[in-house]
C-alpha cells in the first residue's frame, strides 16, 4: 500500500489479487475515516466503501489498468494490522532468496510472483481442456510405491506396519502409466508431482510437476502431432502466439555434431565445424597426436569477435574452458586478406588456412576457437563455449520461441563409472525397428524410438515408444546386465502385466515448472512454484526437513546413527 498525505486529502493505493486501485480520503466527506486513513501503514488489511469516480483531468495514470478511476472513500474498517515487514513488497527491492522463501507469503504478494502463479493456473487449466477434448483420461497414480533405483536417487518412506520395508516416492509414473495401457485405457494423462533426491540447480527441485501422457496403438508421429497441437493451442490461448507447425526435427547425431549437445539452442549460429581432415598433417603436435589417438578437431567461428574480446578476455576464456572439462583452448584471429593472426596462427600452413577459412566462412575481425580432444569432450567444451559467448555478448535474438524435436537417440551408452552398458533414457524404451537385429552383436550402435522436445535450448519433455513384447524386454535387460531375478524384483508387476496382452504404446512427459520458467522469462523455476525448496532441498518457511521425536522413530523401527544424532544436536 502506497500512502500519500496531501493535507486535507489522503491517497492510498489499495491492492488485492486483481490489481491496484487508488483510494481518496477527503476530510470534508468523513472526518472519522480520514483520521483512520492517516494512521494506515503498509500491508494493513482494510475494508472500504465509497463511490467510484473518474479521476480529475491531468491525474490519469496510464501505467495502471485502473488508472482512469478512483474510489472516493465514505467509510473504512481496519480488519488486520501488519507487523514491521522483513522486506518491502515491490519489484525494485533487492532481497536475498532465503529471506524471500522464509516469508514466502509476503513474497507471493509481489505482482511478478502473483502473475506467475495465475499464469501457471491458466496453463494447467488449458492442458486439461485440450486433453479432455481429445479423449484422454485424467487418472491418478500412487505416491507410495516401490523403489526402482534406475537413474536418480529415490526418496524413501519407512513403513510403520512393515518394519524394515520402505515405500519410494515416484520419480515418474512410468510403470503405472504403462500398466494403464495394458488395462485398455488407451489415452491417459496426469499433471503429477514427481520426486528425485538429486543435487539441485536453478532448474531443479526435489519435488516437481510433470505433465505425463501415454497412448496405445500409436507411432512416434502420432505423439509428436498431439504434442504440437497441444502447445499450439496453449500458447495461442495464453499469449496469442501462433506456432509454426510442424516443429523443426533434428537428428541426435546432427545435434551433437553441430551444437555439442542433445538440447541445441538454434536461435543463433556459432555452430561447431569439424576440421579434423584439414589438420591430419598439422605441424602442431597437439593436433596431430590427438588425431592419431582417434580424436577430433572442431572449431567455432565467433563473427566480429575482435570487437567483443580483448586478449585479456581470451585468456579468461582459457580458465572457463577448464571448468567445461577442456585441457586448453587454441585460437586465431582473422585479419585482412584472409590472414590469421595471434594464438596458434604460426603453426597453420597456407593450405590449411585457406581451407579452414573457406569452411568456416570466416571474415576479417572474426575469432576462431579450436578444440582438440575426444569427440565427447570436444562437443561438450565447444557446445558450452558457444552458449557462454551467446549469453554474455547478447547474440540470442529476443522474443523467439524456438521449439524443435531431437530424435533417433542411441538406445544405450557405456558408463565408464559403472563399467557396463546403461540405457540412455530408461530400460523400457523401444529400439528403432530397423536396428533390432543389431542388439546381439553391436548394441551400442542401436538407435531408439525416442524423442525430446527442446525449447530455446532447454529440454522440456521427452518420451518414447515402449517395449510391449516380454521377449524383447528380457533381451534389453540382458544387455543392461539386469538379471531375471533383479528384473523381477524391481519391475515384476510391469513384466507380469506385459505378458497379458499388452498393446503397442508410447508416451511423453513434460516438466511444467521448466516450461513456465521459460515462458515467464524467469531464471529459476523457484519463481514459478508457490512453495519451493532451496538448492539444499530445505524449506525456510516450514523448516522442513526437521528432526522428529524418538517415539516416531521407534514406531517405524528406525534408530539413528550416532553421526545423525550429533548433527541434530549441533543444529
Amino acid at each position: 500500500m502506497h500512502y500519500r498525505d496531501h493535507g486535507g486529502l489522503v491517497f492510498i493505493d489499495l491492492r488485492d489479487y486483481s490489481g491496484i486501485l487508488q483510494i481518496v480520503f477527503d476530510e470534508n466527506i468523513d472526518k472519522e475515516s480520514f483520521k483512520i486513513a492517516k494512521k494506515l501503514k503498509n500491508e494493513y488489511v482494510v475494508s472500504i466503501t465509497g463511490t467510484v469516480r473518474k479521476r480529475p483531468e491531468g491525474t490519469v495514470n496510464i501505467n495502471l489498468k485502473t488508472g482512469g478511476i478512483e474510489l472516493l472513500a465514505k467509510s473504512i474498517q481496519v480488519l488486520n494490522a501488519c507487523e514491521v515487514l522483513p522486506f518491502q513488497i515491490d519489484e525494485e527491492t533487492e532481497v536475498n532468496e532465503f529471506t524471500r522463501l522464509k516469508y514466502r507469503y509476503l513474497d507471493l504478494r509481489s505482482k511478478r510472483l502473483k502473475d506467475n502463479l495465475i499464469f501457471r493456473s491458466k496453463f494447467t487449466h488449458l492442458i486439461r481442456e485440450f486433453l479432455n477434448n481429445k479423449g484422454f483420461f485424467d487418472i491418478e497414480t500412487p505416491f507410495l510405491t516401490k523403489s526402482t533405483p534406475e537413474g536418480s536417487r529415490d526418496f524413501l518412506v519407512p513403513s510403520r506396519l512393515n518394519h524394515g520395508h520402505f515405500f519410494a516416492l515416484p520419480q515418474s509414473p512410468q510403470l503405472f502409466k504403462q500398466i494403464l495401457m495394458v488395462s485398455g485405457f488407451e489415452r491417459y494423462y496426469q499433471i503429477v508431482r514427481c520426486f528425485r533426491d538429486e543435487d539441485l540447480r536453478a532448474d531443479r527441485q526435489p519435488e516437481f510437476t510433470q505433465l505425463d501422457m501415454e497412448m496405445s496403438f500409436v507411432e512416434t508421429k502420432d505423439i509428436i502431432s498431439v504434442t504440437e497441437e497441444l502447445f499450439a493451442f496453449i500458447l495461442n490461448k495464453l499469449l496469442g502466439i501462433k506456432l509454426e507447425r510442424p516443429f523443426k526435427v533434428l537428428d541426435y547425431d546432427e545435434a551433437m555434431d553441430k551444437y555439442g549437445g542433445d538440447k541445441p539452442d538454434t536461435r543463433f549460429g556459432l555452430t561447431l565445424i569439424n576440421l579434423t581432415d584439414i589438420f591430419i598433417k598439422s605441424s602442431l603436435n597437439v593436433f596431430k597426436d590427438n588425431i592419431a589417438r582417434g580424436g577430433v578437431i572442431k572449431a567455432v567461428c565467433f563473427q566480429n569477435g575482435s570487437i567483443f574480446l580483448s586478449r585479456k578476455d581470451i585468456d579468461e576464456l582459457l580458465t572457463l574452458i577448464k571448468d567445461f572439462g577442456g585441457k586448453g583452448l587454441a585460437w586465431t584471429k582473422v585479419g585482412e586478406n584472409n590472414s590469421l593472426e595471434g594464438g596458434i596462427s604460426k603453426f597453420i600452413s597456407d593450405e590449411e588456412k585457406n581451407t579452414l577459412i573457406a569452411r568456416l566462412a570466416a571474415k576479417n575481425g572474426d575469432i576462431i576457437f579450436y578444440q582438440a580432444d575426444s569427440k565427447k569432450v570436444v562437443g561438450n567444451v565447444l557446445g558450452r563455449l558457444r552458449l557462454h559467448l551467446a549469453k554474455k555478448y547478447d547474440l540470442i535474438p529476443k522474443g523467439i520461441l524456438d521449439l524443435l524435436w531431437v530424435v533417433n537417440f542411441p538406445l544405450f551408452e557405456f558408463s565408464e563409472e559403472e563399467k557396463r552398458i546403461v540405457s540412455v533414457h530408461h530400460p523400457f524404451t523401444h529400439p528403432a525397428k530397423n536396428d533390432i537385429d543389431k542388439l546381439e552383436k553391436d548394441p551400442l550402435s542401436v538407435k531408439s524410438d525416442s524423442y525430446d522436445l527442446v525449447f530455446n535450448g532447454e529440454e522440456i519433455g521427452g518420451g518414447s515408444i515402449r517395449i510391449h513384447d516380454p521377449k524383447l524386454q528380457s533381451k534389453i535387460f540382458e544387455i543392461l546386465s539386469i538379471s531375471p531375478d533383479d528384473a523381477k524384483l524391481k519391475f515384476g508387476f510391469l513384466l507380469d502385466a506385459l505378458s497379458f496382452g499388452a498393446p503397442p504404446h508410447g508416451g511423453i512427459a513434460f516438466g511444467i515448472d521448466r516450461i513456465l520458467m521459460l515462458l515467464r522469462n524467469e531464471s529459476s523455476i523457484r519463481d514459478v512454484i508457490a512453495f519451493p525448496k532451496t538448492q539444499k532441498a530445505y524449506c525456510p518457511l516450514s523448516d522442513a526437513p526437521s528432526a522428529v521425536k524418538d517415539i516416531q522413530l521407534k514406531e517405524l523401527g528406525i534408530k539413528l546413527l550416532e553421526t545423525a544424532i550429533k548433527n541434530i544436536k549441533s543444529e
